[in-house]
């Protein structure tokens, strides 16, 4: 008989076709599982503890699973997909783990009655093209994204789903303010357009106050006092400079070694450190300023000369406070202060001061003329509702965002998904061959999520659901599932919209990453070092030579 040939090591574990592609679809499905309750306006929260202690409350998709620590590789691939959708849009990221883990549990039948996976793949793919195509052409409507109403109407239905709903107006208002703030629109260089909400638009928050005292600020705010108490804490129209080095004494990059042959020296040697000092002092003096900020530091006798001038000196601020600065008071950083300009201070704040808040100062540089960056000054009753008011907003100014780089709208409400389903399952009917199967599966679905909007009020799924169908099929594609009773509506009259750029990625990740796991048909994993194992198996043994008692009857 011939001797087995080993190609793996011992310490390899190998699973192969069917078995893998059928715990692949499990352990997506149970992803989806987790987080199908935090879908919609009636959405639980979940409380997690990460490994620090520290607790994270949320129903945000992508928070959630951030903190989830998964084995399956699978699972790992589908936590990755929230992420994308997160970086990429800014919302839907319950969505796209919902869709993703049933897409593959319609797909599983297929599996299970010898269907090979690329066909499979090739109706999927399909099916995303026809999808997106109707969604742009059929089902989306363009808006004008100078209309407030409008705006905040859109912003809502993203927050009416999140911990925010309660004041909901002053979110909305908070979220489209920061936007067109940071937005440069510049039709010259070629209709260039930037939102860059995470380096512009800054969240600060202070615990302590209620809620409805948060407010966004027309300029800047970081967490810093004046350098010498004797300095002004209030100062209208400000000239401000902005430095990027240090005002004190610069010391050898090495070691350095000093020889005096008289007392004499040195006092030299101190004299040219106090004069280099007064230089540099002089130079920022020549420009008149009432305020300056620098990045690094700012020495005692420096301040003593800047008190003298009734000039207001802040220290070691970040770079990405200073990025802020300089976009909204105008002027530029400068690195060395000889090459100090007229044109380098920024003269567009109307107003510096500093505020205290519980034990700390802050520094507020505010009422500025055109700025291009902004803070939002969080307040709220602990860290922890800070945190999800933050995250909450983050998602509020992506949608805003998003509406202003692509300005069409879809009904919400689950409505799209419907409406897209409809349309994919008439279409399915001129689909020959074995293929017309998994598209007709995948826009069933679709149905996925208004389906667990249903299921999360609590209402009866299957009749509803059968009434939403009809609608679709007879009057229009604007009918879509309230939240917050679970009847069926016009989205059209009820005004809940979502954008088509969260949508269109919202089908785009999940189809394609169900694509990729239903592609996969071998799983390999060498992760074991051959200590770890043979440690296993004598606490095997042990266990075996010391089998504990069960409990008595």
């Amino acid at each position: 008989m011939q001797q087995p040939m080993l190609v793996l090591k011992n310490n390899t574990k190998r699973e192969s076709g069917r078995k893998v592609q059928l715990s692949n679809i499990k352990a997506a499905k149970t992803i989806s599982d987790i987080i199908r309750t935090c879908l919609g306006p009636k959405a639980m929260l979940k409380m997690l503890m990460d490994p620090m202690g520290g607790i994270v409350m949320t129903n945000d998709g992508n928070a959630i699973l951030r903190e989830i620590q998964v084995q399956h590789p699978a699972a790992k691939s589908m936590i990755e997909i929230s992420r994308t959708q997160d970086e990429e849009v800014g919302d839907g990221t319950t969505s796209v783990i919902i869709l993703a883990g049933e897409l593959l549990k319609v797909a599983e039948p297929f599996l299970v009655d010898n269907m090979h996976p690329t066909v499979i793949i090739a109706a999927y793919r399909q099916a995303l093209e026809d999808a997106v195509s109707m969604m742009r052409n059929e089902v989306a409507k363009p808006v004008d994204t100078d209309n407030r109403e409008e705006m905040v109407k859109i912003i809502k239905s993203s927050l009416g789903t999140k911990f925010m709903k309660g004041w909901n107006d002053l979110a909305c208002g908070i979220a489209l303010d920061a936007v067109k703030c940071v937005r440069i629109n510049d039709q010259s260089a070629g209709g260039y357009n930037e939102i860059d909400i995470k380096r512009y638009a800054k969240v600060e928050k202070v615990p302590g106050g209620s809620i409805e005292m948060s407010e966004i600020l027309d300029g800047v705010m970081f967490n810093k006092d004046v350098t010498h108490t004797g300095m002004k804490r209030r100062i209208e129209n400000p000239r401000i400079v902005m430095l990027d080095c240090n005002l004190e004494y610069k010391k050898g990059e090495s070691q350095t070694n000093m020889e005096f042959m008289q007392e004499t020296d040195f006092r030299k040697i101190l004299q040219l450190e106090e004069n280099y000092i007064k230089d540099i002092c002089d130079d920022i003096i020549a420009l008149k300023p009432d305020l300056v900020l620098t990045e690094k530091g700012v020495s005692d006798l420096a301040q003593h000369f800047l008190l003298k001038a009734g000039i207001t000196a802040v220290r070691r601020l970040r770079k990405s406070d200073m990025n802020r600065v300089a976009r909204a008071v105008g002027g530029q950083i400068v690195h060395r202060t000889e090459e100090l300009k007229d044109s380098d201070v920024g003269t567009e704040c109307g107003l510096f001061e500093v505020k205290k808040f519980g034990d700390e100062y802050f520094t507020f540089l505010t009422k500025c003329k055109n700025p291009k960056a902004c803070t939002i000054l969080l307040r709220g009753a602990s860290k922890d509702v800070l945190m999800e008011v933050e995250r909450n907003l983050l998602d509020a100014m992506n949608v805003a965002r998003n509406v202003m780089i692509d300005p069409f709208l879809v009904p919400g409400g689950g409505a799209v998904e419907a409406a897209v389903a409809h349309r994919l399952i008439e279409k399915s009917k001129e689909i020959q061959g074995v293929g017309q199967w998994p598209y007709r599966a995948l826009a069933e679905a679709l149905r996925i999520i208004p389906k667990t909007l249903m299921q999360n009020c609590g209402v009866n799924t299957i009749r509803t659901m059968t009434n939403l169908t009809a609608k679709h099929a007879t009057t229009g594609s604007t009918w879509g599932v309230d939240g917050e009773t679970g009847n069926i509506v016009d989205m059209e009259d009820f005004g809940v919209w979502d954008t088509l750029q969260v949508k269109s990625q919202v089908f785009k990740t999940a189809i394609e990453t169900a694509i990729l796991l239903l592609r996969i048909d071998d799983i390999v994993s060498g992760v074991k070092k051959q200590s770890d194992i043979d440690a296993e198996k004598m606490a095997g043994k042990f266990q075996a030579a010391n089998p504990q008692e069960g409990p008595e009857e």
